[in-house]
């Protein structure tokens, strides 16, 4: 077989890993990364909390900590005068400034 190159294999199985490695990069851009530096920026929130803080859960609750246990990563959140529940600290989604 004259008309077949003996290399033409190797330079698409090349062209494939390059298409496979952009792929790759993209992915990590645009999915890995932002979802690690939000991830960070929770924690970095849950780290600061203090009793006090107005602060909205996963559930959409708004409430004001009352206190803090940070062995067990719990909570206790008050929602007006008498009524207090006690959350895992991961289920804060956000601090609310008003």
């Amino acid at each position: 077989m004259a008309g077949s190159p003996e290399g033409a294999g190797s330079g698409t199985m090349i062209t494939t890993v390059i298409w496979f490695g952009l792929i790759f990069v993209v992915m990590y851009l645009l999915l890995i990364r932002p979802q690690r530096k939000k991830q960070k920026e929770h924690e970095h929130l849950l780290k600061d909390l203090k009793k006090g803080d107005k602060v909205i859960t996963s559930a959409g609750m708004f409430g004001v900590i009352f206190a803090i246990d940070d062995e067990r990563g719990r909570v206790v959140l008050k929602f007006g005068e008498n009524v207090k529940m006690e959350f895992l600290k991961s289920s804060i989604a956000a601090r609310v400034d008003s």
